[in-house]
This record gives structure tokens, sequence and C-alpha cells, in this order.
């Protein structure tokens, strides 16, 4: 198993698209985000203005894994969240989620959505630590396969971060 002291988060940048365009269809093959999707996300998070915080995860010459939110209106949306398989049970997929909980308070986000596939199970017992709740069911959200979502939310994320993490 590989810790993770020697992984440094980081903005994500225009050159990580395409180390994390290689991640995303690793572990998403079925949906995963096109090219010009991050081009777009990262198009609003830099300036005065910007809506959106993305982080790399980044072990030596290589992304290990990255995460984004996007914020509108005082709610915080998580967008995406990936970790390579070799750093799955390793606090990674925590210290992403904690970055984004810290950008949803320095947007001033009261609140924290985000939609999760219903099979996946480790994600959604990450979620539940930091204190994230089902709200609801999103009938067919992840296509193709027709895998529903579990819609979940977070109240006041500038308190959510486990003490272990802050």
């Amino acid at each position: 198993m590989t810790g993770t002291e020697t992984v440094v988060l980081r903005e994500m940048r225009w050159w990580d698209i395409e180390p994390v365009l290689e991640l995303e269809r690793e572990l998403f093959p079925e949906d995963a985000w096109s090219r010009g999707m991050f081009w777009s996300e990262l198009a609003h998070s830099r300036g005065h203005g910007a809506t959106r915080r993305y982080v790399v995860a980044q072990e030596g010459d290589r992304i290990v894994g990255y995460a984004g939110l996007a914020a509108s209106g005082g709610q915080g949306d998580v967008q995406t969240i990936a970790v390579t398989r070799d750093h799955w049970g390793t606090g990674l997929g925590s210290r992403l989620l904690t970055e984004l909980l810290r950008a949803a308070t320095a947007f001033e986000c009261s609140e924290v959505m985000l939609e999760c596939r219903i099979d996946n199970v480790r994600a959604q017992k990450l979620y539940e630590r930091f204190g994230f709740e089902v709200i609801g069911v999103r009938r067919g959200y992840y296509q193709p396969g027709n895998v529903d979502a579990l819609v979940m939310r977070l109240s006041d994320p500038s308190t959510s971060v486990p003490p272990a993490l802050r």
C-alpha cells in the first residue's frame, strides 16, 4: 500500500488535463469527462469572480488523484473526485475532499451537494465520514448503464472536516 506522505496537492492547471483525462478514462470508462469539460471548468477557476476549485494530487511526476468543486449562490457542488486504485485506502480521497470543503468555505457556501453512484459504497462511506447525508435519488443519472445516483448534502462545510485532517 502506498502512503500519501509524498503526494502533494496543488491547483489543477491546463497542462494537467491530459494526465487527468487518462486517469478519468481508466476509473470511469463509461462516463468519463471530455477534454472540453475540463477546459470549461478550469476557465472558471482563476481570477476575480472564480467559481471553481480544481486540485490534483501529484506524486513525483504522476497525477494520482484530482477533485473539483463548483460554487454558486452559497451552494457548493462536488463535481468530481478520483484517486488511482493503488492509492485507495491511503487517505488521499479524504485529503482531496478536505481541500474541496476548504474551498467551499472560502466561497462562503452554506452547504455542499454531490451525486454518488448508488453502487459506489467506498465513496459513500467517505462522504458520510465528513457528514454528508443522503437526501434523494436520481434515477438513471449515470449513463450508459442507467445507474442511479444518491444525492447527498453537507450542511456547513466549515465545520465538517474530521479533526485528524484539520
